[in-house]
């Protein structure tokens, strides 16, 4: 099983580790802190031993990772993991912002049903299944998000089950959801947001969450 070290600490940004097997252009680490495409977010982009990772992909409890064919690496071999940090840190903030517009919205639409969510370094959406437009309501959803990510509340991320690696997040006093995606340590380090609907059909809604900043210091 691959040590997700993202888990542990999602800020770090490099790591030394050991190559435990490899097929021809794909390889497992013993360790990683590279994120692998999981629950709608993205996989991070970055390079093992300087080479760029074609794709990252879960496999049961481990992580494969693609490379160049000429990457030459061979199990044992001590290599480096980066990761693009700045995407990260976008991915993460978005993530979360997509997680509290969620939460808000199944307040606020007794039964609605989620039926797809995408996590990218632009921007965020989740998309529900809502008999009438969502827009009406968008500047009062807006308003509540925004005044939970300006609370700058602590943020829980932890095993529910280790074994089985289920995860969840929590703020304590609102609630406390399971997630297995890299996240922030406080609310406040989402900044400011816009949400949007966007027509994908009768019956669907989806909206759209944008970063209106840079990345807070």
């Amino acid at each position: 099983m691959t040590g997700k070290l993202f888990w542990t600490d999602p800020y770090q940004t490099t790591l030394t580790t050991t190559v435990a097997r490899v097929d021809g252009q794909q390889l497992w680490l013993q360790d990683t802190i590279f994120y692998a495409f999981s629950g709608g977010q993205e996989s991070d982009a970055g390079t093992i031993a300087g080479w760029p990772v074609e794709l990252a992909e879960k496999q049961g409890q481990d992580i494969v990772y693609t490379l160049p064919p000429e990457h030459g690496l061979t199990a044992g071999a001590q290599v480096t993991v980066a990761i693009d940090w700045p995407r990260r840190y976008r991915l993460m903030r978005l993530h979360f912002a997509a997680e509290l517009t969620l939460e808000t919205i199944y307040r606020d639409f007794a039964g609605v049903e989620k039926i797809g969510a995408h996590i990218a370094a632009d921007k965020a959406r989740i998309d529900f299944a809502l008999p009438e437009p969502i827009t009406p309501h968008l500047p009062a959803i807006t308003a509540r998000v925004q005044g939970l990510i300006d609370a700058d509340s602590e943020i829980v991320s932890a095993f529910s089950d280790m074994e089985a690696q289920r995860r969840y997040w929590e703020v304590p006093g609102y609630c406390r959801v399971p997630c297995g995606g890299t996240h922030l340590r406080r609310t406040g380090e989402v900044g400011h947001i816009a949400l949007r609907r966007k027509n994908i059909g009768k019956g669907k809604e989806r909206v759209e969450i944008t970063l209106l900043d840079g990345a807070p210091c």
